[in-house]
């Protein structure tokens, strides 16, 4: 049984998104908001009151070997955790 959970991306102010990203770790949702192109990400993790907040960037990687559609590079999506915030009080 996997233990996954759904994360919604939040605005600025605390808006809800259509976007959720379902992943074990908070961290693996933030990586497939940065390949988005999220700068800001700020993840609601659904049933709790927490925020997860972390600064996204996308990297491009060379690859060597793959099939000719996908092209000779793919998007890496990097995020760095800034900390926890709580909804509420």
């Amino acid at each position: 049984m996997s233990d996954k959970k759904t994360y919604i991306v939040l605005t600025a102010g605390n808006k809800r998104t259509k976007t959720k990203f379902v992943n074990r770790y908070p961290s693996g949702a933030a990586k497939k908001a940065a390949v988005r192109g999220v700068k800001n990400i700020r993840l609601l993790e659904v049933g709790t009151n927490k925020i997860h907040v972390y600064k996204g960037s996308v990297k491009k990687v060379k690859m060597s070997a793959g099939p000719s559609f996908l092209g000779s590079s793919a998007k890496v999506g990097k995020a760095k955790k800034v900390g926890i915030e709580r909804l509420g009080k």
